[in-house]
């Protein structure tokens, strides 16, 4: 798809592979090893796959593929990770929830990626474990400002979440973000939501949301949840931002090695990861629309994996359902 877009504008891209995660493990011993990190830092954009895998899954390993992916966020400083939530009629059959639930939902999710309990101090013994959760007012606020930016160009509403009423960690984030749009974004509506609300209010009322922000943890659990709403994990892109908007794009699902090898996995994740790489990274908005239209071009033509398809319906392999998105991308243009 990369290749195809960059035809359409005019555009060689220069795409260059390295290994992360389980793959680099057995290649270096390491999951983000020294020449990775360099390729890292030199792109303009990564467009990364999942890092894991039955062969690296104890969770009592030392070394853990998923250590790879962290050190590449922190590498590239990519604090802030948007995770787009958008339902479209023809995947409504798809989702647990009733249709009515899901009519105009288009939801910005803007997680905090870099702080918090992923990357606090841990330890653990026989008796005891610790992970501890810390955030900075410099790291709250530069997302939180993301955020505001971001709403500005949708529908200017922020829905912060956090957990105020037990953590002092939210306290600060709810403390910090109340000041920030105060001062610099009057023009957006912030509202604050508890975690736990707003888990329920993704599938309640959906449609109200239009921009989320939240701490790292809160996020990668809220976004989880609101793939039910887009009928499936494998339809959900994301993009990892620093302050230049050099970009890490990935889908939010992980390796399913329960398909592994099966060539049946949903590709449209990865393939609207494309597109907000070509939006936030290369600067490109309309081929990234094109991209995004395609997809769900495609899907509405009743071309389905077997993770969205109609019950009864045939299921494309994934490299049949990327050739019916590239055939749409095409006819596009």
């Amino acid at each position: 798809m990369l290749a195809a877009a960059g035809q359409a504008a005019g555009e060689k891209f220069e795409i260059r592979e390295a290994l992360i995660g389980g793959a680099a493990m057995d290649a270096t011993g390491e999951p983000f090893p020294i020449d990775t990190r360099a390729l890292c830092k030199e792109a303009d954009a990564v467009l990364l796959g999942a890092v894991g895998g039955p062969r690296w899954s104890d969770p009592n390993a030392t070394v853990r593929p998923e250590q790879g992916l962290l050190d590449m966020r922190a590498a590239m400083q990519v604090y802030a990770n948007l995770r787009p939530v958008k339902t479209h009629p023809a995947l409504y059959a798809a989702s647990p929830l009733k249709p009515d639930r899901l009519e105009g939902v288009d939801i910005l999710v803007v997680r905090e990626l870099t702080g918090g309990v992923y990357f606090g101090e841990k330890s653990r013994d026989e008796n005891s474990a610790r992970d501890l959760c810390a955030y900075t007012r410099h790291e709250i606020e530069r997302v939180v400002r993301m955020a505001g930016e971001l709403a500005r160009g949708r529908r200017a509403q922020v829905a912060s979440v956090d957990k105020a009423n037990v953590m002092d960690t939210s306290r600060l984030w709810r403390s910090v973000t109340t000041e920030v749009y105060a001062k610099d974004f009057s023009d957006v509506q912030l509202e604050h939501v508890l975690a736990d609300a707003a888990m329920m209010h993704l599938l309640s009322r959906p449609a109200d949301f239009d921009v989320i922000v939240t701490e790292n943890l809160f996020g990668d659990l809220l976004t989880d949840e609101a793939s039910m709403l887009s009928g499936s994990l494998g339809m959900l892109p994301s993009a990892s931002l620093n302050a230049d908007r050099r970009g890490l794009f990935e889908p939010i699902h992980g390796s399913a090695p329960d398909i592994a090898g099966k060539g049946i996995a949903n590709p449209c994740g990865t393939i609207l990861s494309v597109a907000m790489l070509l939006r936030y990274s290369l600067g490109l908005e309309e081929l990234a629309s094109r991209v995004e239209t395609a997809v769900f071009a495609a899907v509405a033509a009743g071309h389905r994996t077997g993770d969205i398809a109609e019950p009864g319906g045939a299921a494309l392999g994934s490299e049949a359902m990327g050739d019916a998105i590239l055939a749409a991308f095409d006819a596009a243009g």
